[in-house]
């Protein structure tokens, strides 16, 4: 398996979650990780154990819907119930083997960017070049004529 591949595709969905403003990207990514919860409901392989996981998982999102905390906090469970369901070998995609072994590597990622407040990486992304061209701005004017 590529294990950049998850990461990349981490990146991706942080980076279209920025499309959303606040507060709704915060709402909208509690409700994205209640779903990632119930994820493993039609064909999970620990049976009556999904129950229970998809209601602590609720309950996280429920509270992430004030706290990117808590959001971050869903995706660290979900990349645990991945890790149990890849050893498991009954992987979130009946179709690809090592599909929960994607999401264990990409789960993080975007816990990670939950922990930093989700914020919008496009304009973190604008700041860099903005700040990039000032640098070279002021380089240039510090340089003097030729």
């Amino acid at each position: 398996m590529n294990l950049v591949s998850p990461v990349i595709v981490g990146i991706i969905y942080c980076l279209l979650m920025s499309l959303i403003k606040e507060p709704h990207r915060r709402r909208f990514n509690a409700i994205m990780v209640g779903g990632a919860g119930a994820a493993y409901l039609s064909g999970g392989g620990f049976g009556p154990w999904e129950l229970p996981f998809v209601a602590l998982m609720a309950y996280v999102a429920y509270r992430g819907l004030d706290s990117w905390t808590f959001i971050g906090i869903g995706w660290l469970l979900h990349t645990a119930w991945d890790m149990a369901h890849h050893l498991k070998g009954n992987p979130i995609l009946p179709f690809f083997h090592d599909s929960s072994l994607g999401c264990v590597i990409c789960d993080p990622v975007i816990a990670l960017w939950c922990f930093r407040g989700g914020p919008s990486l496009i304009a973190v992304v604008r700041r860099w070049f903005s700040l990039s061209r000032t640098a070279d701005h002021a380089h240039d004017h510090a340089s003097g004529p030729s």
